[in-house]
């Protein structure tokens, strides 16, 4: 049986998502926490945190994504706001959570760096 490459399947999303570990720092009522995500697209992303945020939840957001600059550790930040739409517990380690979150406030430059930084991605 041939295998399928991920990357020239074919995507039924309407936004694709990629799978990259990507820093990040969230803001929750009186706190901040960081983390990284597994998995992000231009309208959300799947991260793990060290903190638990309950459902629904509305956060503020700061993503950084790599440049390609080679031989340079260069980042973009990308500001957002967004809801938490699942929360589960890390199998592997109880103090940390997966979060999925929905970017519902995202500024039109924040989305196209977003999205070009996601369909650089789609082609390496």
């Amino acid at each position: 049986m041939a295998e399928i490459n991920p990357k020239k399947a074919t995507e039924r999303r309407r936004y694709p998502r990629i799978k990259r570990e990507i820093p990040l720092k969230i803001k929750y009522d009186n706190y901040d926490t960081v983390g990284q995500t597994h998995d992000i697209s231009c309208i959300g992303a799947y991260c793990t945190v060290n903190k638990h945020i309950p459902l629904f939840s509305k956060i503020s957001i700061i993503l950084l994504l790599p440049l390609n600059n080679p031989g340079k550790n260069d980042y973009c930040s990308v500001r957002c706001k967004g809801a938490v739409v699942r929360v589960e517990r890390n199998p592997q380690d109880d103090n940390e959570y997966n979060v999925a979150v929905y970017f519902n406030e995202i500024s039109r430059s924040g989305r196209a760096k977003l999205t070009q930084y996601v369909h650089q991605q789609l082609w390496t």
